[in-house]
């Protein structure tokens, strides 16, 4: 299946609840040959509103400490687990992420990265493709309100930067 099929299969689901609060589907960006794909849990607010992906204070955090570490956002492909908002940015529910699992793995199917990054606990769940490495990272959002873990998270993106530069 193309992404431009794809894309158009998300922007018209209805196969969950979270449709009906939405603005926007976001289905993801990035090059459809992209080395690194990074999943986050689902868009908030500022995402639902323009329907790009961690384009809010997340996103732009996200978006510099790769830069930092020399990881060009343009390189890589970005997307959620979820493509709606979820009220109130609350945690998907399971049928939720179940609905949106579909998208989610014929788009890995579409860019075959090399490496997934999960960002947070919920992207945790994400089911694993044989074939491909999968990095855990701490959510941009709490890296920005807790100086631990954004110690942390700035150690996993240089970890990330080396594996890339290999």
């Amino acid at each position: 299946m193309a992404m431009d099929e794809l894309n158009i299969q998300i922007y018209g689901c209805r196969n969950c609840r979270l449709w009906q609060g939405a603005k926007h589907a976001v289905p993801g960006e990035g090059p459809l040959n992209a080395k690194v794909m990074i999943v986050g849990q689902n868009p908030g607010a500022d995402e639902d509103e323009v329907g790009r992906p961690f384009v809010g204070r997340a996103g732009k955090y996200l978006t510099k400490t790769l830069a930092e570490f020399g990881i060009k956002r343009e390189n890589l492909f970005i997307t959620n687990i979820v493509k709606h908002t979820s009220p109130l940015n609350r945690k998907p529910y399971p049928d939720e992420v179940a609905a949106c699992l579909p998208y989610l793995l014929t788009q890995i199917e579409v860019i075959k990265p090399e490496i997934i990054v999960l960002l947070g606990a919920s992207a945790k769940g994400a089911p694993r493709v044989e074939g491909i490495e999968y990095v855990e990272i701490i959510h941009p959002s709490a890296a920005m309100r807790f100086t631990k873990m954004r110690e942390r998270f700035r150690q996993q993106i240089a970890e990330l930067s080396k594996r890339l530069q290999n």
